[in-house]
């Protein structure tokens, strides 16, 4: 799977989504492909589920963040069920789970040191998600190219991200997209901007 292509739309930067009451903005937005939900309820999820593929956007739900869905392997099957194609989560038993369902799944990491970095290498090698996003996305360059260079897939990055010199630098230290909640980095044109 060309995870940039089928997963970010290749597209930079994917929206993260804090209250469902907000989801509107990001399904309607032009430049926004992926929806990150950070907040969610089960009840619910069926119809932000649909909601969101009958827009032809991805919807990559963090399971550590929703209310109501066992966070087992029972849990996982109910929300394939449902139709839910992507996960995130820092869970390594859940990333198992839903790569044996057929899920999408990026394993979120937060690197405070060397050695979380280490760490999260190691539990991202052992349960193979299709990414990792690291938190938060102005890591320096060295971690990146530790990540991709010891993972082989792609590196997303979240948090901290403020301005578009943020995003801008984090593209440039080899981060493949980002995720925020910031409406007006949403907007931002890659076209001829270099970002090496």
């Amino acid at each position: 799977m060309d995870f940039l292509k089928t997963v970010m739309l290749d597209k930079k930067i994917g929206a993260t989504i804090r209250r469902v009451e907000d989801l509107n903005q990001a399904i309607h937005h032009p430049k926004i492909g992926t929806i990150f939900l950070l907040g969610a309820n089960i009840n619910i999820l069926p119809s932000i589920v649909k909601k969101v593929h009958s827009d032809n956007k991805v919807l990559l739900v963090h399971l550590d963040m929703m209310e109501g869905a066992g966070k087992d392997r029972a849990g996982i099957h109910l929300l394939a069920r449902m139709g839910l194609r992507g996960i995130v989560t820092t869970k390594p038993n859940l990333v198992k789970y839903a790569k044996e369902e057929g899920m999408v799944v990026i394993q979120r990491l937060f690197v405070l040191d060397s050695e979380s970095v280490k760490t999260g290498i190691k539990m991202a090698s052992s349960v193979k998600p299709d990414a990792v996003e690291i938190l938060p996305a102005t890591v320096p360059h060295f971690v990146i190219q530790d990540m991709k260079g010891a993972l082989g897939i792609p590196v997303l990055g979240g948090g901290l991200l403020r301005t578009e010199e943020d995003v801008r630098l984090a593209l440039a230290n080899g981060i493949d997209a980002v995720s925020t909640s910031l409406r007006h980095l949403w907007d931002m044109d890659f076209i001829n901007c270099d970002l090496t």
